[in-house]
C-alpha cells in the first residue's frame, strides 16, 4: 500500500537551518536556470520553480532563493530554500534532489516508523543529521578526488590573485566541450576560453578558462577562434572532463579557472 505524505504547511514540525551571513542570489532567470540545472534539480524544458521538502509527516513546497559556496576553490554549494511561511533554511543540493523522488517519502516513513504518530524531536533531528551528513560526505569525496588527481599529475600552476568582484575580460573561444556534472550525472555543455585576460589597471593573464554554455551564450553561436569581451566573476575551479563523449568535445589539458555568469558579451 502506497504511503502518501499529507500536503500540510506546519512550520512547528520543521527544523530550520537559516543561512549564516551573506548568500548569493540569482541575477536573472537565465542564471537561476543555469544553477538549478547544474545541481540536477530540474531536467525538464521548463525549469522548475518549486520543489518538495519532505519530512516525517508532511511535505512542504519551497523555492530556491540563492546559494553559498565553500571550500578552497568555492566549488561546493549549500542552497538556500524559502518555505511558504517565509522561513529560510540551508540544504545540500543533492539532498533536496533526493527529496524530489517519489520513493523518498516511503524511505523516510520506513526510517521513522508509523507516520500517523506524532512527530518527535528525535525524528526531526535524525532528518537534519542526514542532510548534514550528505553535505560532509560530498565535500570529503570531492576533496579526496582532487587530492588523488593532484598527486597523480603533480601539476604546478602559478598562483593567481583572483579578484572577488565582477571584472572585465577579453578572451578567445578555443573550443566547445562537454564536462561531467556529478549532481545530475550527465555531461554539460561548456566553452573553453584561451588567452583569457582580466582587464584591470594591471591586466592579469589567466590563460585557459571555461564557462557554462548558457542560453545567453548560445544566442551568440560562438565558434573557435572568435574573440570576445565580457564581464563576469572568476573562481579557481577545475574543469571536470566529460564522460562517454566524442574526443572533439574533451579537452586534455587542465583548465583550472571558471568564469561565472558572463554578461555584456561582445564579439570583437
Amino acid at each position: 500500500m502506497a504511503i502518501t505524505l499529507p500536503h500540510i504547511e506546519d512550520s512547528n514540525n520543521t527544523v530550520y537551518f537559516p543561512p549564516a551571513g551573506h548568500f548569493e542570489t540569482f541575477q536573472d532567470d537565465a542564471h537561476y536556470e543555469e544553477k538549478v540545472r547544474e545541481w540536477g534539480l530540474s531536467t525538464t524544458r521548463e525549469v522548475k520553480k518549486e520543489f518538495w521538502y519532505k519530512e516525517k509527516t508532511q511535505q512542504r513546497l519551497v523555492t530556491v532563493k540563492g546559494y553559498q559556496t565553500y571550500g578552497e576553490s568555492g566549488d561546493f554549494y549549500t542552497i538556500i530554500i524559502e518555505f511558504q511561511d517565509g522561513n529560510l533554511s540551508c540544504i545540500h543540493p543533492a539532498y533536496l534532489k533526493e527529496m524530489q523522488s517519489p520513493s523518498f517519502g516511503k524511505a523516510l516513513a520506513a526510517d521513522f516508523g508509523d507516520i500517523t504518530s506524532a512527530p518527535s524531536e528525535k525524528a526531526s533531528k535524525k532528518a537534519t543529521e542526514k542532510s548534514v551528513e550528505e553535505t560532509k560526505k560530498s565535500a570529503e569525496n570531492s576533496k579526496s578526488d582532487r587530492s588523488a588527481a593532484k598527486k597523480a599529475k603533480k601539476e604546478k600552476q602559478p598562483a593567481l590573485e583572483l579578484p572577488a568582484d565582477k571584472v572585465h575580460f577579453t578572451a578567445k573561444v578555443k573550443q566547445l566541450a562537454l564536462s561531467w556534472n556529478h549532481f545530475n550525472e550527465a555531461n554539460d555543455e561548456v566553452i573553453i576560453l584561451e588567452d583569457l585576460i582580466i582587464q584591470e589597471d594591471e591586466p592579469i593573464e589567466v590563460g585557459l578558462g571555461w564557462c557554462s554554455h548558457s542560453k545567453t551564450l548560445k544566442k551568440f553561436e560562438l565558434q573557435p577562434g572568435e574573440s570576445l569581451e565580457f564581464d563576469g566573476k572568476i573562481v579557481k575551479k577545475k574543469l571536470p572532463k566529460g564522460k562517454d563523449c566524442d574526443e572533439e568535445f574533451i579537452i586534455e589539458e587542465p583548465v583550472l579557472y571558471k568564469v561565472n555568469n558572463p554578461s555584456k558579451i561582445k564579439k570583437s
